[in-house]
């Protein structure tokens, strides 16, 4: 048997042991931050018409989670635009997508299913309303679409919102007075191009490639949505508060516009929309990636360049998601 320790040596024994045991937990949470993991499993991201910017900010979003989640496989849907979106993830088709405030605002109002459920992640950018004609148009204002063939967006579209707004306060009846073509930005542009429209709705950030894309092909212009007239879709409701004046800057279509003319409009906040049931750290992580990525992605999607961390947290008409509170708190300076 081994001869006791005298009890000296034994208590300055211990309290080495104890010392190394509190250096090696420190050293631990050092290289291991206590609480932080990285989220694993699937989503389902809901973006918009294969053209459109919607569509293209998926693509390099999901490119850019794949760096910051490596443990999330991810899966992009095409759709028709917002209020498809915002059906997806209400129902739980979708996890995440994007979604003007208006399209929201409008969901919520007829009471649809899930829109309780619907929660904002971030505010992102602007969508700019634009109304196409070829340059020969004789079509100048808004009123002066009676009677000719106009691309409206499709169903399930925050276009088709937008436009019937417009035509209804510009004192055309979007089902009678016009004709009225559901098609979405993938296919608007060819049909004014053959001559199968005369005018078409759009509603994207600035610049949106097809229209840049059409500019390069044929002759085209912007008819102005004056604050007269955004003033009378004012007055259609509750949602319509959303919109605000705004101008396509003369550099956004140089093709179209020459470089040196703005024309008036009206603008429209788009938001990163999932549910209160998205997951809290899931959601935290995401939010994070959107707004880090933000100068990758704006290289090639210029409104991109316009998500900015103290305007992002504003996501009206949607309660703030838990997870996207999280990552706001600890994102302040």
């Amino acid at each position: 048997m081994s001869p006791a320790l005298p009890r000296p040596t034994r208590r300055r024994a211990l309290q080495g042991s104890v010392a190394l045991a509190v250096v090696c937990g420190l050293l631990l949470w050092w290289l291991l931050p206590a609480g932080e993991t990285t989220p694993t499993g699937r989503l389902t991201f809901s973006t918009g018409v294969k053209t459109g910017v919607y569509q293209r900010y998926g693509e390099l979003l999901k490119g850019a989670l794949a760096r910051d989640l490596p443990g999330v496989s991810i899966e992009l849907r095409t759709s028709e635009g917002s209020q498809e979106n915002l059906a997806r993830v209400a129902s739980g088709e979708a996890d995440f997508t994007i979604a003007t405030a208006d399209a929201v605002a409008k969901y919520q109002q007829e009471g649809s299913p899930g829109a309780g459920r619907l929660r904002g992640c971030a505010r992102l950018y602007d969508d700019y309303v634009q109304l196409v004609v070829a340059q020969g148009s004789l079509a100048r204002t808004p009123g002066d679409l009676r009677g000719l063939r106009v691309g409206v967006g499709q169903d399930g579209s925050g276009v088709r919102i937008i436009a019937e707004r417009v035509l209804s306060a510009a004192g055309l009846d979007p089902a009678e007075d016009i004709t009225p073509v559901s098609a979405g930005i993938d296919t608007m542009p060819g049909l004014l191009e053959r001559g199968e429209l005369d005018a078409f709705f759009w509603s994207g950030g600035l610049p949106t490639g097809a229209l840049q894309e059409l500019a390069g092909r044929t002759a085209v212009r912007l008819i102005p949505l004056d604050e007269d007239l955004i003033d009378r879709v004012h007055n259609a409701g509750e949602a319509t508060r959303y919109y605000r004046s705004a101008v396509v800057p003369a550099d956004a279509y140089p093709l179209i516009m020459g470089g040196s003319v703005q024309v008036e409009t009206l603008a429209v906040t788009n938001l990163l929309v999932t549910t209160a049931d998205a997951d809290p750290e899931l959601t935290e992580s995401l939010t994070r990636a959107v707004i880090d990525s933000r100068d990758r992605i704006g290289g090639e999607v210029h409104p991109a360049q316009l998500v900015d961390l103290r305007t992002a947290i504003y996501t009206d008409p949607l309660e703030l998601h838990d997870g996207a509170r999280r990552y706001y708190r600890s994102a302040k300076p």
